[in-house]
């Protein structure tokens, strides 16, 4: 979660040079850059995993995008140890949890299906790793799930076999339209990040 504002703050500073536009693009990019550090000093669990947030240990499924927005790249053992911490602990089933309820206080109750958007993002970061046999099994896995015209839904629940949630949702098409690209012989965007900075 936190590293977000990072994101954002780059994506701004892009945006703005790349269009031509007015903006404080060095105050953005020293700014990226102060909370990149802070989520590099704080961020991380005793095991090296990136953490939900600070404080917190537990894992959220989101933490899977470091590699897949370039925020480390994929050689960088804090993402190893975070993509083998939620495959270790968020799976489910053979699914994917976007994180544990017991242990995210998000104001739903009961448990929910594994949102289909989480296991595209391990996908691709199992591309970067170059588990590139456990990246395709797992993506058409997921594509065996899309209903009879090819929708997916927001989640879906592995014990009944049923799509739940949101439907069709974007998100899922997004995520399976990106690990597509990821997967293709040309990379996809999210091979770029194999040589960004550590």
């Amino acid at each position: 979660r936190a590293m977000q504002p990072t994101i954002d703050a780059l994506r701004a500073a892009l945006a703005v040079e790349r269009f031509g536009m007015d903006g404080p693009v060095d105050r953005w990019r020293r700014l990226a850059e102060e909370i990149r550090a802070d989520v590099l000093a704080h961020g991380v669990r005793p095991d090296g995993a990136f953490r939900q947030a600070y404080g917190n240990d537990a894992l959220d499924a989101s933490l899977l995008l470091v590699p897949l927005v370039g925020f480390l790249p994929a050689g960088d053992e804090r993402v190893r140890a975070t993509v083998e911490a939620i495959e270790r602990e968020l799976t489910e089933d053979g699914f994917l949890l976007r994180y544990r309820t017991e242990h995210t206080a998000d104001g739903l109750p009961g448990d929910e299906g594994a949102f289909l958007l989480c296991p595209f993002w391990l996908a691709g970061c199992l591309e970067l790793l170059g588990r590139r046999s456990d990246a395709r099994a797992l993506y058409e896995k997921l594509l065996a799930l899309r209903n009879d015209v090819g929708l997916l839904s927001e989640e879906y629940d592995p014990s009944t076999g049923r799509l739940l949630g949101n439907f069709p949702q974007a998100f899922s098409h997004v995520s399976l339209v990106n690990t597509a690209m990821n997967l293709s012989t040309a990379g996809g965007g999210a091979a770029a990040h194999r040589s960004q900075r550590s």
